[in-house]
């Protein structure tokens, strides 16, 4: 076996990790839209003066630091589910742009990488 080439018990270790990925990053989803409520809520009261509250963040800072923590929840789930789509289609661990595997290596370290490394370099 090459550095190129996957034996179906490493698509397999992939497939299983992603879906392990997936349901963590569900969870961590969950939790954080259920904090998002709790903001959201709080932001609606109109009593609320936070602004000038010396001792915490105030409500902008929690909305925003929450939405920027879902941005990245979602785009981590995206990257999942295309990556499991690649599987299921039997292109996962091909780059993207040049058509060359990826390497195993390359993909323990980033199982949702569509790139080569050669390619990825060249990206940045």
């Amino acid at each position: 076996m090459t550095a190129t080439t996957m034996t179906p018990a490493q698509l397999t270790r992939f497939e299983a990790r992603l879906r392990a990925e997936r349901t963590d990053a569900e969870e961590r989803l969950a939790e954080f839209d259920d904090a998002m409520s709790e903001v959201r809520t709080a932001r609606s009261d109109a009593t609320a003066d936070d602004e000038h509250d010396p001792e915490g963040p105030t409500m902008t800072q929690e909305w925003s630091q929450r939405t920027a923590v879902l941005a990245d929840v979602r785009a981590e789930l995206t990257e999942i589910e295309h990556a499991l789509a690649r599987i299921a289609d039997g292109t996962y661990g091909i780059c993207a742009r040049c058509g060359k595997r990826i390497t195993v290596a390359r993909l323990d370290a980033r199982p949702t990488a569509t790139l080569c490394i050669d390619c990825a370099r060249l990206a940045r």
